[in-house]
């Protein structure tokens, strides 16, 4: 059995969708981007010898189509041997990129992988509005509903605010909390550490999100109306935007590693998968989080950061709780989430384990845990130990 590294995560900034930094920019041409960079930052790394590449993407298709991982593997100009391969979890695209890579790993059938996360939702849209819903899937259409796997994101935020207790206000100061922590993460520098500026088509250059709100206030978030339900709980200023992004992971068998005299910066311990009512998408990470921890041997109370994505503070909010974790604790997304960052769906993955590296090292800890909720009710969740 082999034992599964990060040797090192990198990513774009995050772009506002259709009307921010990345629009004029083909996702797969994002990607190779950030494929090429990774590997530049490891001359080490014979391309010949990756032994396959996994890219997560959300909704694969247009120009994220056609597998979109082996096209993004020859724009980066890796050997035409080198195959790859494109899975989608819908949010947890590259996360299970990356679950892939360690298992593959742990198997002993490869030493090095690349895990990649892409999505422009600029360029190929939402994707919900593109499909056609089962109607024994879709909950607005006529007659018996067997899963309500098409019930919008938003809907299933409102519905997790009623069954749990979740409160407009609570809401709104968990928002407000995850833009100042972006802010701050971005001015400080810490953010930079994990993004690799992008030259766009116009001629500038892209080196920072585009999301985060420095003028974000509690008034200005309270003054919002609800979007899904005329006495809900979920706005747009506690719900994340639509983003494009890419971000790539270097993930290799910690013997092969150390002897090309790599230091790797985090073992992969264990990773699970879990699924709920789709209508109640939002706390699917709740059983991934116990699982992943049970695997791991570790505690709740031995995590030193937490990394839980943001799709809406309605959901975040009881998956915390539910796990024993106090959301407002200062180990939760200490730097800032999707409300503030944004949520390219196929990257947002590789985005949080960049994000939680980088938090590990920043307050020498040794383990973390990142998990994300899944559009069509499920949940994912991975726990790692920085190698200090």
């Amino acid at each position: 059995m082999g034992t599964p590294v990060i040797v090192d995560v990198l990513r774009t900034p995050v772009g506002r969708a259709h009307k921010g930094s990345l629009t004029a920019v083909r996702p797969d041409d994002l990607a190779a981007l950030v494929v090429r960079g990774l590997l530049e930052r490891h001359p080490d790394v014979d391309p010949a010898t990756i032994d396959d590449v996994a890219c997560g993407c959300g909704f694969p298709w247009g120009e994220q189509g056609y597998n979109v991982g082996r096209n993004v593997a020859i724009l980066a100009g890796l050997p035409h041997t080198v195959p790859a391969q494109t899975v989608t979890r819908l949010c947890a695209s590259s996360l299970q990129a990356l679950r892939i890579a360690a298992h593959a790993i742990i198997a002993g059938e490869v030493r090095t992988m690349i895990a990649v996360g892409v999505e422009s939702v600029s360029r190929v849209g939402r994707g919900i509005e593109l499909s056609t819903p089962n109607p024994l899937l879709d909950p607005e259409a006529d007659g018996e509903v067997l899963g309500a796997v098409f019930t919008p994101m938003g809907i299933t935020a409102e519905n997790v605010a009623a069954r749990y207790g979740v409160t407009r206000e609570e809401s709104d100061r968990f928002a407000q909390r995850s833009q100042e922590r972006a802010v701050a993460a971005a001015r400080s520098g810490f953010s930079a550490r994990e993004i690799l500026p992008v030259a766009r088509p116009d001629g500038g250059t892209m080196t920072a999100d585009d999301s985060p709100r420095a003028g974000s206030t509690l008034e200005k978030l309270a003054a919002l109306d609800p979007v899904f339900r005329e006495d809900g709980v979920v706005t747009a200023g506690n719900s994340c935007p639509l983003n494009d992004g890419a971000a790539a992971a270097l993930v290799m068998d910690e013997g092969h590693a150390r002897a090309l005299g790599l230091r790797p910066r985090a073992r992969i311990l264990a990773s699970a998968v879990s699924a709920v009512d789709p209508a109640y998408m939002g706390v699917g990470p709740i059983e991934a989080i116990g699982c992943a921890l049970d695997r791991a041997g570790v505690a709740i109370a031995d995590v030193d950061r937490y990394e839980i994505n943001e799709a809406f503070a309605a959901q975040v909010i009881p998956v915390c709780r539910e796990t024993g974790i106090d959301p407002f604790d200062d180990r939760v997304n200490a730097h800032g989430g999707g409300i503030a960052i944004g949520h390219p769906f196929g990257m947002t993955g590789l985005r949080i384990m960049s994000t939680l590296l980088n938090g590990l090292d920043e307050c020498d800890g040794t383990i973390g845990i990142e998990s994300m909720c899944v559009g069509g009710g499920q949940g994912q969740a991975m726990v790692v130990e920085r190698i200090g």
